[in-house]
């Protein structure tokens, strides 16, 4: 439980830090804007799956989860 908990810190650390260097780097390359939105749409729904990932881990262990919402 523990273990859980600290790898789930360290992964929004990281997380939150890339996500920071990406908005913060993007507006420097020069894509016209429809390409721009495109990638702002993707690194959205990566961060989405990730934080879902993150919930189902915690959730996996305090509670029994079926094996099919398991991620190892």
């Amino acid at each position: 439980m523990v273990g859980t908990i600290i790898g789930v810190i360290v992964v929004l650390v990281v997380l939150g830090i890339c996500w920071w260097a990406i908005n913060e780097l993007l507006p420097l390359l020069p894509l016209p804007e429809p390409f721009r939105k495109i990638i702002h749409v993707l690194l959205i729904l990566l961060l989405a799956l990730i934080v879902i990932w993150v919930i189902l881990q915690i959730l996996g262990t305090v509670v029994a989860l079926p094996p099919w919402l398991h991620v190892r």
